[in-house]
């Protein structure tokens, strides 16, 4: 029984320096964040959220919605310095921001490369919850490749379901692996329910922190027109000779956009993009994600009973 215990024990200290080194390494780079909106300051010590420095130069990477329509922000570091902060850009449909300090020589943290996570692997999320600077909990990766829905009704791709406690406050921190590396910025979490954590993949993160660096937002294509799912009748589908049974449908086309020098019209039926079936608004939405502007795109349309192909060429939004 005695060796037992000491094995025990001896599991327990192993997780326990592992999670202080963690810590060690991570937290001084995990900031809180207020902001004064609509020019009355908030009163909450927590801030409004957390934010990850991932560039000795300044740079934080932040939830959207933590920053969004903030008048002036304030970032206080572990140490207590507390510094004004600028936008650099923001991506509602990934619920991302960059901002930044005028500062050197910080300590930031290394994002790390979500993909390679699996399920039941440990994590550890750092955040500024509740007025509580650096706070700490630990769990694994509960799924990896869930879709999120966001405040502005963009989907999340990829998303890391993750079991360790998140709080109020903690939006925009960091989920870190065994080795101290970000693999996720944590974004939300679903209210009455434990041990439902979620955050946006570093990969994720990477990529528009490049772009809202560069440019001030993602560039995205654009086609100039409103669209929603509609399902197909079996008349229809046999009729056409289809496989799905759900397709999008024009519903308003944007005068002179992209869509409307194609020539799609209001009513038609937009089966096929780029040579990818659509069978939902979030089909269309991916793959406008990851199109160039100005890149021409065949595309498979019905209109009364006809079939026909035309080619797109969206613009950048």
């Amino acid at each position: 029984m005695g060796e037992e215990q000491q094995s025990a024990d001896d599991i327990l200290n192993r997780y326990s320096r592992a999670v202080e080194e963690v810590v060690a390494g991570v937290a001084p780079a995990v900031v809180s964040i207020a902001m004064q909106r609509r020019g009355a300051y908030l009163q909450v010590q927590a801030g409004m959220g957390s934010g990850v420095v991932v560039s000795e130069t300044g740079y934080i990477l932040t939830n959207n919605h933590v920053v969004a329509a903030a008048q002036a922000i304030l970032v206080r570091f572990m140490d207590g310095q507390v510094l004004p902060a600028s936008v650099v850009g923001v991506d509602p449909p990934t619920d991302l921001a960059a901002i930044r300090v005028d500062a050197t020589d910080i300590p930031y943290a290394t994002l790390g490369d979500s993909d390679t996570l699996h399920p039941g692997e440990f994590v550890v999320a750092l955040g500024n919850p509740l007025g509580f600077d650096s706070s700490v909990s630990t769990g694994v990766v509960s799924s990896i490749g869930r879709a999120l829905r966001t405040e502005e009704g963009g989907l999340i791709e990829n998303i890391i379901q993750h079991t360790a406690p998140l709080n109020p406050g903690s939006s925009g921190g960091a989920l870190v692996n065994s080795r101290g590396e970000v693999v996720g910025i944590n974004t939300a979490i679903i209210v009455m329910a434990q041990g439902i954590g979620f955050a946006i993949p570093s990969t994720t993160a990477k990529w528009v922190f490049s772009q809202l660096v560069e440019f001030g937002k993602v560039r995205r294509a654009h086609l100039g027109i409103v669209a929603g799912m509609r399902p197909l009748s079996q008349r229809f589908v046999e009729f056409h000779d289809l496989s799905i049974g759900r397709a999008i449908e024009i519903l308003a086309v944007e005068p002179e956009g992209p869509a409307a020098r194609a020539g799609i019209e209001e009513g038609d039926i937009l089966l096929e993009l780029g040579g990818k079936q659509l069978t939902s608004i979030d089909d269309l939405y991916r793959l406008l994600t990851g199109l160039p502007g100005g890149t021409r795109v065949p595309a498979t349309v019905i209109r009364d009973r006809n079939r026909f192909q035309l080619t797109l060429t969206p613009t950048e939004s």
